[in-house]
């Protein structure tokens, strides 16, 4: 008998890892991996959808994954600019907007292109936000943030926590609740550092293309479990 989820995470945030081991594992090229966690991305978003999770963030491409080989970091990227148009169309006609966070002025031009046309074309959808972080790393969004207050004149004295958060990628969307990471690996890897201070993490040692509903299921019902204190006393 399938236990009932009586507390959800409004958002949740995932780092998407093991596409590279899934395939050496298989004696297959990394960037059949990468392939193959697509299907995983689509499965993880109908299963969001499906239990009512209000944000979901996929950790999709980070700041430091430049240094990986240029023949794989262009796989990434035309991979990106051959699904993300077509799924962004398919997610606009179920109600799922699509953002984006991170550097992306640091990005292909024709992936942006892109990325401002999936953008524009949810922007007005009520359901799922889901956001893809592209050239993204926690410690450059806080430099960013810094930088921004900086330029508007702020003075020492008006920084606080409050105004930082004002001046993130995306100042609106909600904390994470709960982080999740595959692979077996139990590293934040630089991901919403700033906004995960009193998130709860999951790590699952399944790679991340063999992610599905079952193993989003077991985040879940472990999320519930937790007793979220955010440094003080029990909030119930």
């Amino acid at each position: 008998m399938e236990k009932k989820l009586k507390i959800i995470p409004v958002h949740i945030g995932i780092i998407m890892d093991g596409n590279g081991r899934w395939a050496e594992k298989r004696n297959l090229p990394r960037i059949l991996g990468h392939k193959e966690g697509i299907k995983a991305v689509r499965r993880t978003v109908k299963c969001a959808d499906k239990y009512k999770i209000k944000y979901l963030t996929l950790y999709s491409f980070s700041t430091e994954n430049w240094k990986r080989p240029k023949e794989e970091i262009e796989f990434l990227f035309s991979l990106m600019e051959k699904n993300l148009k077509k799924e962004g169309e398919n997610l606009h006609k179920n109600n799922v907007r699509v953002r984006f966070s991170g550097r992306r002025w640091e990005l292909p031009s024709n992936l942006c292109e892109i990325m401002e046309y999936v953008e524009k074309l949810t922007e007005k959808n009520t359901g799922l936000n889901l956001i893809f972080a592209i050239n993204y790393g926690g410690r450059r969004e806080i430099v960013d943030s810094l930088k921004k207050i900086i330029e508007k004149g702020y003075k020492v004295e008006d920084i606080d926590e409050n105004l930082i958060s004002k001046f993130l990628y995306l100042p609106d969307v909600p904390e994470p609740d709960l982080i999740i990471r595959t692979s077996g690996e139990k590293r934040i890897s630089n991901f919403l550092l700033w906004q995960s201070a009193y998130s709860e993490f999951y790590f699952t040692r399944v790679l991340w293309p063999d992610f599905d509903e079952k193993e989003f299921l077991k985040a879940l019902y472990e999320y519930q479990r937790r007793k979220r204190r955010f440094g003080g006393v029990l909030v119930k």
